[in-house]
């Protein structure tokens, strides 16, 4: 059997947390974490700029969970990167009172958190106030003192409200090159496959916006790691399309609506 890489040891941890955990609490979304945990594990080992152990660094990588409903995939990467208020008794405690680790990624609960996302949509439009705030004091205060992205993961749902439209349309107008989406796109929702309720055309929605659009394959890590390089060395916003099994590792659920937002089971 082929030795793992430090990245797959990573992202199969993220996915045995965020199974375990939402199991534990018996509530919560485990598919998310699951299907994006290969592509949450090449941004925050290759490309994410930050310190855990001063996660207020003013000229850190911004990162924005839009999909906020599969939160336990920004718990898992802070425990395993090293945020020291993010143990794992606060993951064994996920979705119970007075825990840090609420259904909804909260900002205020724990370091690492940059806003509160839970409404579908809103993260999008976070992370285009972030990228605007960062060119603003880089215009001001120069590139040497601030330079840094702003990365955000959005689902299938975050993409089909309003929101993420006008704020899109935005940050193409004023090409935000340092704004890059990571896109879910597994095509299921929690009622079941995407095309119950949209048939959108994503790609084109967002070149006409202005931003670049990019594809790769969710599980392929230099993939993925390859796109991300293209993002940055383009002026645009860039939306990257990563493929991707929901639930991926569930061994009868990945890739349905039953992996969205319920626990897997004991069996699984």
């Amino acid at each position: 059997m082929p030795k793992l890489s430090q990245r797959q040891i990573m992202a199969n941890a993220i996915r045995t947390l965020a199974m375990d955990a939402v199991q534990a609490a018996n509530s919560g979304h485990p598919g998310m974490p699951m299907g994006m945990a290969d592509v949450a594990t090449t941004l925050f080992c290759e490309h994410l700029k930050f310190d855990a152990a001063k996660p207020d660094w003013p000229d850190r990588d911004r990162f924005v969970l839009s999909a906020g409903h599969g939160s336990m995939l920004i718990y898992a990467l802070l425990f395993l990167t090293g945020y020291t208020d993010m143990t794992l008794d606060q993951i064994r405690n996920f979705r119970q009172l007075g825990a840090k680790t609420a259904g909804h990624p909260e900002f205020g609960h724990a370091k690492g958190i940059e806003t509160t996302t839970g409404p579908l949509g809103q993260g999008i439009a976070n992370g285009v106030g972030l990228a605007i705030a960062e060119r603003h004091l880089a215009a001001r205060y120069g590139d040497d003192l601030v330079d840094h992205y702003t990365y955000v993961i959005a689902g299938d749902g975050c993409l089909m409200e309003g929101v993420s439209h006008e704020a899109a349309s935005m940050a193409g107008h004023l090409e935000l090159g340092k704004l890059i989406v990571l896109f879910d796109d597994n095509n299921i929702s929690i009622d079941g496959s995407t095309n119950l309720a949209t048939s959108d055309n994503n790609i084109m929605r967002f070149e006409a916006y202005g931003w670049q659009v990019l594809n790769c394959d969710g599980h392929d890590m230099d993939a993925v790691s390859a796109a991300i390089t293209s993002a940055k060395s383009d002026m645009r916003p860039t939306l990257i399309c990563c493929k991707t099994i929901i639930g991926l590792g569930s061994p009868n659920k990945q890739g349905t609506s039953s992996a969205h937002g319920a626990p897997l089971g004991a069996s699984e």
